[in-house]
């Protein structure tokens, strides 16, 4: 079951569910921290299997024709199995609904790490198209690569 989350505990408790267990992705423990703490302040739609959280996906606006899948996770004896996606469209429908005109997203360059390269075909898959590569915006050993997909 796919919900929206309203409640900001409530929030910060399935981001720091699922992020702790995502450690190949989500391993530097700042970083990973500072995601769990602005979820409180995005828009939040996470997946249940029997009341339990199992995946999750933040929106946050970057201007005022733009929102950006902040964060997304899903616990790793879920994947596979369509929750992503599912969360994916849920969050898209709302931008939609919101009225912005285009959703970004940042990831590891592809080719840097395997982990990273399958969440690149993820996002590839969704329909993201490749927008541009900022070498040092994490750092030299992370370029970050930005996605975007029209909505309109």
């Amino acid at each position: 079951m796919i919900r929206i989350v309203r409640n900001a505990e409530e929030k910060r408790r399935i981001a720091r569910r699922i992020l702790e267990a995502l450690t190949d992705w989500f391993g530097i423990p700042e970083a990973r921290e500072t995601y769990i703490r602005e979820s409180a302040d995005e828009i939040m739609v996470a997946s249940f299997d029997n009341d339990a959280p199992n995946g999750f996906l933040c929106l946050k606006e970057t201007g005022k024709d733009t929102v950006e899948l902040a964060v997304m996770g899903v616990l790793p004896e879920y994947h596979r199995r369509g929750i992503g996606t599912k969360l994916f469209e849920a969050a898209k429908e709302i931008a939609v609904e919101k009225g912005y005109s285009f959703l970004q997203v940042k990831t590891v360059q592809m080719g840097k790490y395997e982990e990273y390269d399958r969440t690149n075909r993820f996002y590839l898959a969704l329909g993201f198209k490749e927008f541009e590569v900022i070498p040092t915006l994490w750092d030299e050993c992370n370029p970050c690569q930005i996605y975007v997909m029209s909505l309109r």
